[in-house]
């Protein structure tokens, strides 16, 4: 018992780190643009809050709106195989995405405290596709709000860290997305009462965002013997 919830949170924190990479970016270009002081106030209180509210109350929110299990597996399942197949086909940024960039833009973006307000909204937009992923590991918010919790305080280090070289990493995005698919493909299968045992999950995601994590070294290995530039999208 205390194994499979240890290496649920373990999965349920990478899955959280690598599919945030891209709000780690976003968080860390608009940070160096603030001061200190709210920066801070960001990387400290603004974790908080986007443990308990978004990681934390969100998969609280959505466990209660659904009455049945398979209802919840159907929806998080498709919504999450969905999610891939928009990755995959289309290039272009999330439509919510745009469209919460745009609303700051309009409204000035200057000062520390809208950039706060828009690095925590993007943080909630991030997070959806985590917690609902997290379903996938087990419907316990306590393991949900520590193991997402977790992964959400690893993508605060790597905003304040190198983010740089997270960069390089190209094909962890990828990972990322062919685990969401994995994932989504699991609990449509748990939905028709598939048993499913609840190591599959972590392990499926450990191991695929590991063959990514792999493959990006060895771009980066081969870029710096060829110079040339690796394709983000397989």
């Amino acid at each position: 018992m205390i194994i499979s919830a240890l290496l649920t949170i373990l999965g349920l924190s990478l899955f959280e780190t690598v599919s945030s990479i891209d709000n780690a970016i976003i968080n860390a270009e608009v940070l160096h643009t603030m001061e200190p002081k709210a920066r801070r106030w960001f990387l400290t209180w603004g974790f908080l809050f986007s443990v308990f509210i978004a990681r934390g109350l969100l998969p609280l929110i959505i466990i209660s709106i659904f009455k049945s299990q398979t209802a919840l597996y159907i929806f998080a399942g498709l919504f999450l195989v969905l999610l891939f197949l928009q990755w995959f086909f289309d290039k272009e940024e999330s439509i919510l995405l745009k469209f919460i960039e745009k609303f700051f833009m309009k409204r000035g973006f200057s000062s520390d405290t809208s950039k706060i307000i828009f690095l925590e909204v993007i943080d909630f937009v991030f997070s959806v596709d985590g917690v609902i992923g997290a379903f996938a590991f087990t419907l316990s918010i306590p393991l949900i709000l520590i193991g997402n919790g977790l992964g959400a305080f690893f993508v605060r280090r790597l905003t304040v860290g190198n983010i740089a070289r997270i960069k390089k990493y190209v094909y962890l995005k990828n990972g990322a997305m062919y685990s969401i698919l994995v994932l989504g493909i699991i609990m449509i299968l748990q939905s028709f009462h598939y048993d499913i045992p609840e190591y599959v999950s972590p392990s499926a995601t450990f191991i695929i965002i590991g063959f990514f994590f792999l493959k990006s070294k060895l771009g980066l290995s081969t870029n710096k013997i060829y110079g040339h530039k690796v394709p983000r999208r397989i």
